[in-house]
C-alpha cells in the first residue's frame, strides 16, 4: 500500500540523520520527496560528515518512491524561494513540509553559562535552529496553502513539557530547541483557518550516524553500547521518527494534533508502528519515570 502516492514532500535538512530517514519513510509510502541539505557528492558543508543529499535521494529511490536532491543553504531566502519555484514548476504543489534544518552538534559547549559560552558559536546555532526553519515556512507556505490540507512538521528536540521543566545545558541549545516549539504552535495558528496542520515532532535518544560514532557501534550491534551506558537500551533509529512522520502524513485526520508537541514514541503507541527491531522505544517516558525518577536502567515497558 502506498497511502502517500501522488504527494509531494520537502524535506528540508535531509541529509543524514531524522531528515534522511523521514525522507526514506516518506518514500517508502509512496510520496515524492525533494531532499535539502549543504552537502552533496562535490562540496562539503561545515560538518566535514561524508553523507550526501544524492545518496538521500537515491535511498528514497529503493524504498519506492521518488527522491530528488536540491542543495540549498536554507539561511539563503533566494536559494530557498528557486526551491519552492522548482517545486512549483516541476510538481504543482505541496503536501508536506518538514523542516529539519539543524546542524549545530559541533557548536555547543555544553554546561558552560552564556558568558563563557562562544558568543560566535550560540549565535550562529540560533540561526541555524530558527532562521532556517523561519525563512523556509515563509517560502513554501503560499504553495502549501495552495494545495490545501497540507502538513508541516517541525523537528525539535523534546517535548513541551520536558522542555518547560528541564534545562537543557546551554542557554544557546535550550534557546535553539524550546523556541522551534513555540514556532510550530505559531504557525499551527496561522494555518488553522485555511485546513493545514503544523506540529513539533522529537525523536528520542537517535542513534544517528554521530551517535553511533560516538559510542564505536553500527545500526547492528547497537545494543553494545549498554554497556557503556545503560540507558543507550532506550534509544531508537531515525526511521522510528520517518515513521511517525509518515504515519501523520498518512492520518485523513492529522487535524487533531494542530499545534501540538509530538514524540515518536507516543505517536508508535497511536499508530501501531515499530522500529526497524520491532520494538516501540519511548525516550522521553522513560526519562521521566526512569532516568529522572533515579531508578536503575530497565528498558522493559518502555520499548
Amino acid at each position: 500500500m502506498k497511502p502517500l502516492a501522488g504527494k509531494v514532500a520537502l524535506v528540508a535538512g535531509a541529509t543524514r540523520g531524522a531528515g534522511r530517514a523521514i525522507a526514506i519513510e516518506l518514500g517508502a509510502a509512496g510520496a515524492t520527496v525533494y531532499v535539502t541539505g549543504r552537502t552533496t557528492r562535490t562540496q562539503v558543508s561545515e560538518y566535514g560528515r561524508p553523507e550526501t543529499i544524492e545518496e538521500t535521494a537515491e535511498l528514497v529511490d529503493q524504498a519506492g518512491g521518488r527522491g530528488i536532491a536540491v542543495q540549498v543553504d536554507h539561511l539563503e531566502p533566494g536559494k530557498v524561494q528557486a526551491l519552492v519555484t522548482r517545486i512549483d514548476e516541476e510538481q504543482g504543489r505541496l503536501d508536506i513540509l518538514v523542516n529539519d534544518i539543524w546542524g549545530g552538534e559541533l557548536l555547543v559547549d555544553w554546561h558552560k553559562p552564556v558568558w563563557e559560552h562562544s558568543l560566535e558559536n550560540g549565535l550562529r546555532m540560533l540561526r541555524l535552529a530558527l532562521d532556517t526553519h523561519l525563512i523556509t515556512n515563509h517560502c513554501a507556505m503560499p504553495l502549501l496553502l495552495r494545495t490545501g490540507g497540507g502538513l508541516v512538521v517541525e523537528m525539535t528536540d523534546g517535548t513541551a513539557e520536558y522542555n518547560a521543566a528541564n534545562y537543557r545545558l546551554s542557554m544557546f541549545y535550550d534557546l535553539a530547541k524550546t523556541s522551534v516549539l513555540r514556532l510550530a504552535w505559531a504557525l499551527a495558528k496561522e494555518l488553522e483557518p485555511y485546513g493545514c496542520t503544523a506540529v513539533a515532532l522529537t525523536p528520542g535518544w537517535m542513534r544517528s550516524e554521530i551517535m553511533l560514532e560516538t559510542f564505536g557501534v553500527t545500526e547492528d550491534n547497537w545494543r553494545e553500547a549498554a554497556i557503556r551506558e545503560p540507558h543507550f537500551v532506550i534509544s531508537e533509529s531515525p526511521r522510528f521518527t520517518g515513521r511517525a512522520v509518515a504515519a501523520l502524513a498518512a492520518d485523513p485526520n492529522v487535524r487533531r494534533w494542530n499545534g501540538q508537541s509530538l514524540s515518536s514514541g507516543q505517536l508508535a503507541r497511536i499508530y501501531g508502528f515499530t522500529d526497524l527491531d520491532g520494538s516501540q522505544p519511548d525516550c522521553w517516558r522513560y526519562i521521566v519515570e526512569v532516568q529522572d525518577a533515579g531508578k536503575p536502567a530497565n528498558a522493559e515497558g518502555y520499548r
